[in-house]
């Protein structure tokens, strides 16, 4: 039996009711707009449907939104309790990143076929796959990316998508001081046309505050840290640590069609071992690859390092390097504090710069930060 659908801004109060959520006058005002997108997808009968029959023209597509603001106020778990609650068949929900993936693997294909120009038909793919696009942290580093975007959701919005984005920024702050920037300026012009800007805002960073006083470093590796670090997933999560059998896991794309399990993947959460992320042949695109998609990793059994496992070091060092790049918060498990987790031996001179990057991640400076490139 096909689950209820909710209006979100009824599911929204009831669980500020329930004391899950805070009353939040930003969030509020995002669920109206968001109420209002639901309200008008719900109201367009679906595909196949004989009411189309008695319809002279096709409706008009809702229009979508823009949520922006700080991070950690609400907008990926608002946007999902849209996504979960809006009553349509066709809708697609995806990180912008794994998104912009998907494209440049289509736009591969296309140009195999040699027919032209690759963008129409890739528009007209994922139209007809959906009418709603839901993106979380849209976010642009590239000039690749840079360079499609405008003609890609130009032409998206054409055929009736509507779409619906969660970014840190400003739509006049995507891809600033980029190279050849003048050639995104039609996207952010796109943007602000086409999508209602929501700003959200507000002065409580629930992501930060849900992390509360967890301890970020934990020493040593065992049973009491391991259960230490899934109470804080938990906590950050809102799974119900009953369920922990369920947690979702993920299959992650990180390029060049490499394929990494993720043990537990959640709301920009994701749990690794050391041992799958460093003693295995990583490189520095899958460790990037991580940090754009996860706002914090949780990793356990970093071991004592040094001469004798010198690979799993060379790794953690660039792994370290990638997350702090991207301001990722970084809780983890280890037999040693970060001044002692590689003694002595060939190698300590160039660990203290990771030594002094870990040392920095625990700080609340490093913690209050947003998710991100510096």
């Amino acid at each position: 039996m096909a689950r209820l659908m909710v209006n979100v801004t009824d599911q929204y109060h009831a669980l500020v009711a329930a004391g899950e959520l805070r009353a939040d006058a930003d969030q509020a005002r995002a669920v109206a707009a968001l109420a209002r997108v639901q309200i008008e997808l719900e109201a367009v009968p679906p595909r196949g449907s004989t009411i189309w029959r008695f319809l002279r023209r096709k409706p008009e597509p809702a229009r979508g939104l823009y949520l922006w603001g700080g991070v950690g106020r609400g907008k990926s778990m608002l946007m999902d309790l849209f996504f979960e609650n809006v009553g349509i068949n066709r809708k697609r929900r995806a990180h912008f990143h794994e998104f912009m993936l998907d494209i440049h693997a289509r736009l591969k294909a296309e140009r195999v076929q040699e027919k032209g120009d690759p963008i129409p038909p890739i528009v007209a793919a994922l139209a007809d796959e959906a009418r709603l696009l839901c993106f979380d942290e849209m976010v642009v580093n590239n000039m690749a990316d840079a360079a499609i975007m405008s003609r890609l959701f130009s032409g998206l919005i054409a055929a009736g998508v509507t779409v619906l984005t969660t970014s840190n920024r400003h739509p006049d702050d995507l891809y600033k001081d980029g190279l050849n920037r003048q050639l995104f300026l039609p996207f952010i012009a796109l943007v602000k046309e086409s999508l209602d800007i929501v700003t959200l805002d507000g002065p409580t960073d629930y992501r930060r505050d849900r992390l509360g006083s967890a301890q970020i470093w934990l020493v040593p590796n065992g049973p009491e840290t391991t259960a230490a670090l899934s109470e804080t997933f938990f906590r950050m999560t809102d799974y119900p640590p009953e369920d922990r059998a369920h947690v979702p896991t993920l299959e992650m794309d990180v390029g060049g069609g490499r394929m990494l399990h993720v043990p537990k993947a959640l709301k920009g959460v994701a749990v690794f071992s050391f041992k799958r992320l460093c003693a295995q042949a990583r490189g520095a695109a899958d460790y990037l690859a991580i940090a754009r998609r996860f706002h914090t990793v949780i990793m356990v059994g970093i071991p004592v390092l040094g001469p004798h496992n010198r690979n799993e070091a060379a790794r953690f060092v660039t792994l370290i390097d990638a997350l702090y790049e991207y301001r990722v918060k970084f809780l983890a498990s280890a037999d040693a504090e970060p001044d002692h987790l590689y003694p002595q031996g060939d190698g300590r001179f160039e660990f203290d710069r990771t030594v002094s990057r870990l040392m920095e991640m625990q700080s609340e400076d490093y913690l209050a930060q947003g998710h991100g490139p510096r």
